[in-house]
């Protein structure tokens, strides 16, 4: 536990400016980032007597090592780096959602000569015309399906298209009647579009005048004894009605609003969001986040503004909250930039809207209700699993950080190991690391483990001694290095990644000799304070280094069950990676290995000359003609294919004849099967 003290700036060093400020703890990872309208008396406050903060707060200034800041010209500027930051380092004390997923649009690619009706996710592109979003696809398709009875807008794929035109056959859809199938020319181009304009007017809410004269173009059917046609219109009024149903009316002005609503306690805090477009919900949403930072519900309102918004999610003219940020003006100047015009945030104070948002309210307190059910015995058996293995290895304290390694080959070949890293019990994908034998052939998992252990630490030792842990170059009042002009915590992308941090638990898949070959590298290293254990797969039993016998959990712990995730997650990260390295050894053509060419390029020069085989004969004057390849890469190509030994024609194992350019003219690359015995993948 660090004392504040010991990293407090220096009196008057602070600037008063708006800015952006960044703890780190010891090993020069951020913990957490906050913005501030004049940064002085801000993180002034953070350096009080301990007594008197928060405890979350308390928690947060012992556990970091030093304060940095960045100084911004407005707060906007700082309220849009403190989202970046944030996205970027994901610190422990910041709120946090667990819901970060982009959710479907139903879109129209109106700037498609023949539009094209589909379900899209993320960033919105230019001439596409959204609506929603909605909190599944499937409740887009369902609407879609309703109305391609009355719009019968294409929507297939480019390819479907232009394979339909190629046949002069429609798909099924044409067939049906949900297609106009523009593919075959039953309809011209404007008669397309014309059906897709109708479309999105419908979905914008402009649906009384179409019903209207659907219903007044039945009646003249009828009087004329045109039964069918009439029957038809009926059944697509029928279709128009419940298609309608499935977002009712909630604000009469056809209002575009999302309405954001917390349910919070002293621990987490459940978000809503209802999309309303047009005056109907269109998809609803919901985060849940714990409250490691002390937020009142004006800074959870702005966190959720930033996570919903700074993906790039559409804006609407409406935004309404429970309580306005503070200050609101800089957050109502952002989102007015991210739309393009001005947005209205406000907390709703009087009818249809307030009671909108009363029911989004009910909808975040079942949530967090919800939430709190499952989260309960999910918490409660991670801590317990962590407080058993404490127990069960001796350690003076929980495991927050686990790692795990594991081996993986095939019959020697392909040697790859893999890193996967749980912190509080819980998988930080983000965090994994895979790694290739390179210190010797063969197989030997034992040798193995221990140039990856040592692989590893020994990047953690370069890693401490970069960042300044052991030698701490004089840094200036913003924490940056006078001589790299980078912070003396950070790396050359800014920040520190990869191997900074140690675990408190190293586990490794395997027994006695796997731990004996960890525990070698770590003492040639000279790591004393990270604990090792192995887990033998066989009966599942836990070796500590020097011990004869192993420690034997019992089979209904939660510590042997978190163990053994643990490891089988390490398992299959290995063997992924191992699949996915030999599959590119057996397909690797004569191409791969050319430095400076790349995919795009291997298949342009595929494309152009058709096969290897006049590819080799190509002079260098040929290669140049082909889009993408300079003078310097094509003669890199030349010397590369005619160093070359040419491969021996291609044979036709059934009838015995040589075929010249076939295997080349496929689609590069293309390798022989091995003429191996069948194989086993080894953890």
């Amino acid at each position: 536990m660090a004392d504040p003290s010991t990293y407090r700036p220096a009196p008057g060093a602070i600037p008063t400016s708006p800015g952006v400020y960044r703890f780190r703890d010891a090993h020069g990872r951020v913990i957490y980032v906050g913005k501030a309208k004049s940064l002085r008396p801000r993180l002034s406050s953070y350096f009080q007597d301990l007594a008197g903060l928060h405890p979350r707060t308390a928690t947060m200034v012992t556990t970091a090592a030093s304060v940095e800041w960045t100084v911004v010209g407005t707060e906007v500027e700082a309220l849009q780096l403190e989202y970046s930051w944030i996205k970027e380092f994901d610190p422990r004390f910041n709120v946090k959602y667990r819901d970060d997923k982009s959710y479907p649009e139903l879109a129209v690619t109106l700037d498609e000569e023949y539009p094209r009706v589909q379900v899209m996710r993320g960033a919105h592109k230019k001439g596409v015309r959204y609506f929603g979003p909605y909190g599944h696809a499937w409740a887009i398709r369902e609407t879609v399906d309703l109305l391609l009875r009355v719009f019968p807008v294409r929507t297939c794929s480019n390819g479907v298209f232009k394979r339909a035109r190629q046949v002069g056959r429609p798909c099924l859809l044409g067939y049906i009647g949900k297609c106009a199938a523009p593919c075959v020319g039953k309809v011209s181009a404007d008669e397309h579009r014309a059906l897709a304009e109708d479309f999105c007017d419908f979905m914008a809410g402009r649906t009384g005048n179409y019903l209207r004269r659907l219903e007044e173009q039945m009646q003249e059917a009828a009087e004329e004894l045109e039964y069918e046609k009439a029957a038809r219109l009926r059944d697509d009024i029928g279709a128009l009605k419940r298609a309608m149903e499935k977002n009712a009316i909630v604000l009469a002005d056809a209002t575009d609003a999302d309405l954001l609503a917390l349910a919070e306690d002293e621990l987490e805090a459940a978000v809503q969001i209802f999309h309303v477009r047009g005056g109907r919900v269109r998809g609803q949403r919901g985060w849940v986040t714990d409250k490691v930072e002390d937020v009142d519900t004006a800074g959870l309102v702005e966190h959720a503004l930033q996570q919903l918004y700074g993906g790039g999610e559409s804006v609407p003219r409406e935004v309404l909250v429970p309580a306005l940020p503070a200050p609101a003006e800089p957050v109502r100047e952002w989102l007015s930039g991210l739309r393009g015009s001005q947005v209205d945030l406000r907390v709703p104070q009087r009818g249809d809207k307030k009671d909108l948002m009363a029911t989004v309210q009910r909808n975040a307190q079942q949530a967090l209700a919800l939430h709190k059910t499952k989260r309960a015995s999910d918490l409660t058996t991670r801590s317990r699993a962590l407080q058993e293995i404490a127990d069960a290895l001796e350690l003076d304290s929980v495991p927050l950080r686990i790692e795990c390694y594991d081996i993986s080959h095939l019959q020697g070949e392909d040697v790859v190991a893999s890193m996967v890293v749980f912190e509080d019990g819980l998988a930080r994908k983000s965090e994994y690391r895979r790694f290739q034998i390179k210190g010797f052939e063969g197989q030997d998992d034992v040798r193995s483990m221990h140039e990856v252990i040592g692989r590893r630490f020994r990047r953690y030792l370069q890693e401490r001694e970069r960042t300044g842990e052991w030698a701490v170059p004089e840094e200036d009042d913003t924490g940056t290095d006078p001589d790299t002009g980078t912070g003396g915590t950070r790396d050359e992308d800014g920040r520190p990644k990869r191997f900074a941090y140690p675990p408190q638990l190293l586990v490794v898949d395997g027994g006695q000799p796997q731990v004996a070959a960890a525990k070698r590298a770590l003492d040639e290293l000279g790591i004393d304070d990270v604990a090792l254990c192995g887990l033998a797969k066989r009966l599942e039993e836990v070796w500590l280094p020097g011990e004869d016998d192993p420690v034997v959990l019992p089979r209904s712990s939660e510590g042997l069950y978190l163990l053994q995730r643990v490891r089988d997650e390490a398992h299959r990260f290995a063997i992924s990676y191992q699949r996915n390295k030999r599959s590119k050894r057996l397909t690797a053509g004569e191409l791969d290995s050319v430095p400076g060419l790349g995919e795009t390029r291997r298949r342009a020069l595929l494309k152009h000359f058709g096969s290897l085989k006049k590819l080799r004969a190509a002079t260098v004057d040929e290669l140049c003609e082909v889009p993408g390849i300079g003078r310097r890469t094509a003669q890199t190509v030349a010397e590369a294919l005619s160093s070359r030994t040419p491969v021996a024609p291609a044979v036709n194992t059934a009838t015995g004849e040589i075929i010249e350019d076939g295997a080349e003219q496929a689609a590069e690359p293309v390798a022989a099967a091995p003429q191996t015995a069948p194989s086993q993948e080894t953890p």
